[in-house]
């Protein structure tokens, strides 16, 4: 049944007409913190939204763990898509809703209809207005951002027909008949005609910008006096290259077969067309064979008029290719793309608008949706700022900060290994970088002396140029590492500890690795000063303890890289023979292995559709499920039926007088949703940009902790004494009845269960939970524990990480459960082991 939906059995109520969670075993799924499902899928229409700035790229944000850098490719969410909450934004749902509120005959200015949630089909739609929402917020609040050209937009009456080639792969060209599924374009011709009419501007103000990293801008990026909305194939299209490849496999097949030309596949097909247009001679192509269809009798009825009017490919100082572009083209009829410089202009106005450089469709559609949508959202101070980005010239540096770390990760993670030459090409990059990012540091620095007041400046800073640098000098230092200038590296590792402004989130990975420099490096590179060889290495490995010291005392730095530089600290002191007395002693946070545990129970062997090598499968692969897959088993304890190795597990923990849930994480995102509520809705500037948000748009960054550390502090000193079951039910009795929209709260867990788990749960563990989840939201989402449970006679809390036989742990598995070790809570390895397979139907 691999790919098949499980069916819970019937006295869990999970599968049908369920009302309230049963405790005894429960997967709840459907909650609504956003971040389960952070990577989105394809669009239902069968178009992948994708982003149009540079892919991949990376939000200035990379708080995942040193070596986990997660760019965001398409489909990912933006940061105020996903503090909005889940909601249905497929072709279907916009469609439906656009229907039922069409207004029958009234002419709305936009402001007016997403006021009475109107819509009129083939007149106006919720892509245009949201597309026109973000255009005309920027331009009446942040117009500073943009010099007069840029400001001089005209309008487009066929705004509908742009909007849906926006948010398509915009570099790419399009064929124009096969762009007619979009019902709300009735005039093709007519939409096609004015997006490629020319238009004047007035001229620039600006003067060209130049930034680290960059000989200049791009050209595409320049907007120059005349421009248009859209190109054609038929004025822009001039090379073999760029023709063929709009060429489907069974066109490039015909083509390849009137040019006697051999490929296995597309790629190989193309690579042979094009040696044979560097060879052929233009009377050659005459030659082939062509079949008497209408496009090919046209296309060389149009060779032959330009060979009698003497326009021959060498008359006009061009090979061959002319031949096979005429060909291609004529086959594949016109196309049109983008213009790209009034492309990328739309693209700054949305990274304005959305305070991030990736959105998608359903980013334009789902603050509107989220506005129309029935839901009770918390109360909060609404504060979109104007001051996001304080200079035009800031926001271009940013621009141009955030091409460069794409050419920098290009490098280092997406070209395979990475060679000596391109390690040198990130290091000149870092070279050129380094003296801007030191400007920009002071000036920041000042900024938070002196400007910044309520914690503003933490989210503002992940715009400035800065946030980037910052990353870019990290990727530096391991460059130079790789390059064994440990001595620049560690200089380099001091002065980003020195900050504590920009990815603060990286500041146990800087320990760690300055620790170790000094530990087994520095000795050999630094002046001895009259010590010998061995008290050389004394005196390194003393500024070594010290280091780490720092590091568990910095309040920055996360609790995750505490343990590692916590044994790095015992071990210095054990070479340095420090005194008994004097040692630090971790004992009481000592992590202790998760307890293994074996539960064995009937598995159900189902037929699967695996690949197969040669026509058959080996023996030796029946009856044992592959690697990573989801496995069927007899729920022996509830009346037979199938369940998942979860629900049979939780079974057994059952009989052995555990309660509990199959949940993954959403009681522990519930119980941070209800302690945390009013610190999570607290007034911070910038972070609640709208009135439809169930959480701020810093929670899964950096710097949600430090712009509410005395808050968060203080509530987190109110668990450890034992509050937790106040301020839950303070929270459900005031939230519960309206079901208000908050980040991983599942309101049907029931509120006797939550108690009880309180009750169990010692204030100073929970505390610790808590913590990581406000330092690290995001990042630590996932890799809790399968099982939930606790002990009501003993108040005891477990967790129980459930394997069948060809699962293992991930990383982030392994890191939660040495944050629940560490914190005294106890968890187990469970197990499950097939004493007996079956065949199943």
């Amino acid at each position: 049944m691999l790919g098949q939906r499980i069916r819970h059995p019937a006295s869990t109520n999970y599968d049908d007409n369920y009302v309230n969670p049963n405790p005894k075993r429960l997967k709840r799924l459907d909650s609504t913190d956003s971040s389960l499902s952070r990577r989105g899928s394809d669009d239902e229409d069968g178009v992948t939204p994708i982003s149009p700035m540079v892919r991949p790229i990376e939000i200035a944000d990379s708080e995942a763990e040193d070596g986990e850098d997660d760019l965001i490719f398409r489909g990912s969410q933006t940061e105020l898509e996903s503090a909005l909450p889940p909601i249905k934004t497929d072709k279907e749902a916009i469609a439906e809703y656009e229907a039922t509120r069409a207004a029958e005959s009234t002419d709305l200015d936009l402001h007016e209809r997403l006021g009475q949630k109107k819509w009129i089909s083939g007149k106006s739609s919720i892509y245009v207005d949201a597309f026109n929402l973000a255009l005309e917020t920027v331009l009446e609040e942040e117009s500073h951002l943009f010099d007069e050209a840029e400001s001089e937009h005209p309008s487009l009456k066929k705004e509908y027909s742009y909007v849906r080639l926006f948010l398509r792969k915009t570099a790419a060209w399009h064929r124009i008949n096969r762009l007619g599924y979009y019902g709300d374009i009735a005039d093709l011709s007519a939409a096609v005609e004015e997006l490629s009419q020319q238009f004047n501007l007035p001229a620039a103000t600006a003067s060209e910008q130049l930034t680290p990293g960059e000989a200049g801008p791009p050209e595409e990026t320049i907007l120059g006096e005349v421009f248009t909305f859209a190109d054609l194939s038929k004025e822009h299209i001039q090379t073999l290259e760029e023709a063929s490849s709009l060429l489907l496999l069974d066109e490039l097949k015909k083509l390849a077969k009137e040019a006697k030309l051999q490929g296995k596949n597309k790629g190989e097909l193309l690579k042979a067309l094009r040696r044979s247009s560097q060879k052929q001679s233009s009377l050659g192509w005459r030659d082939f064979k062509r079949s008497d269809t209408e496009e090919s009798v046209k296309s060389e009825q149009s060779l032959e008029e330009d060979v009698k009017d003497g326009q021959s490919p060498e008359a006009e100082g061009t090979n061959q290719d002319s031949y096979f572009v005429r060909k291609i083209l004529s086959t594949i009829g016109s196309c049109i793309r983008l213009s790209s410089a009034v492309l990328k202009l739309f693209e700054r106005v949305h990274l304005v608008f959305y305070r991030s450089t990736e959105w998608t469709e359903k980013t334009l559609t789902t603050i509107i949706l989220a506005r129309i949508s029935r839901r009770n959202f918390p109360c909060y101070v609404v504060s979109r700022s104007t001051n996001i980005f304080p200079s035009r010239s800031t926001l271009l540096e940013f621009e141009a900060s955030l091409r460069t770390q794409f050419k920098v990760d290009m490098i280092l993670e997406f070209n395979g290994t990475v060679t000596k030459d391109g390690l040198q090409q990130v290091k000149d990059i870092f070279e050129e970088v380094y003296p801007r990012w030191l400007v920009i540091l002071k000036d920041e620095q000042r900024k938070e002396d002196r400007v910044y007041e309520s914690g503003e400046g933490a989210y503002l800073r992940r715009f400035s140029p800065a946030w980037v640098y910052t990353r870019i000098v990290h990727k530096g230092t391991a460059v130079l590492g790789r390059f064994k200038e440990h001595k620049r590296e560690h200089q380099l590792l001091t002065q980003l500890l020195d900050q504590n402004l920009f990815h603060v989130a990286r500041r146990g990975a800087w320990y760690q690795r300055k620790a170790l420099l000094e530990e087994h490096y520095m000795w050999a590179l630094s002046p001895d000063d009259g010590r010998s060889e061995e008290a050389q290495k004394k005196h390194w490995k003393r500024i070594a303890l010290q280091t780490c010291e720092d590091g568990l005392q910095d309040r920055n730095c996360h609790l995750i890289y505490q343990y590692d530089l916590q044994k790095r600290l015992v071990k210095l002191e054990k070479q340095m023979k420090v005194a008994k007395r004097l040692q630090h002693d971790f004992g009481h946070v000592l992590l202790a292995k998760p307890v293994e545990r074996t539960v064995e129970g009937i598995r159900i062997e189902k037929e699967q559709q695996a690949p197969v090598r040669n026509g058959a499968r080996r023996n030796s692969d029946l009856g044992a499920p592959r690697r990573g897959g989801k496995t069927v088993w007899v729920d022996e304890r509830e009346g037979g039926g199938e369940c998942s190795v979860e629900a049979m597990c939780l079974s057994w923990y059952r009989d052995h007088g555990w309660k509990g849930y199959h949940s993954e994480g959403g009681i522990v995102r519930t119980l941070f949703g209800y302690l945390f509520y009013d610190v999570l809705f607290t007034y911070v500037p910038n972070v609640f940009q709208t009135p439809y948000q169930n959480c701020p748009l810093d929670l899964h960054t950096d710097a949600f902790f430090p712009s509410r550390a005395s808050l968060i502090n203080h509530r987190l000193a109110e668990i450890s004494n034992g509050r937790g079951a106040d301020l839950l039910r303070e929270c459900h009795g005031r939230e519960k009845e309206r079901q208000t929209c908050v980040v991983g709260v599942d309101w049907a867990f029931e509120i006797e269960d939550l108690l009880e788990i309180l009750r169990c749960f010692r204030g100073e563990a929970l505390a610790t939970v808590c913590k990581v989840m406000a330092q690290e939201y995001q990042q630590r989402g996932g890799g809790i524990p399968d099982l939930f449970l606790w002990d009501p006679a003993n108040k005891e809390i477990m967790f129980a990480e459930v394997k069948s036989e060809n699962d293992r742990l991930s990383d982030t598995q392994r890191l939660w459960i040495h944050v629940l070790t560490g914190a005294g809570i106890r968890v187990e390895l469970c197990n499950a082991v097939a004493r007996e397979v079956v065949n199943g139907k």
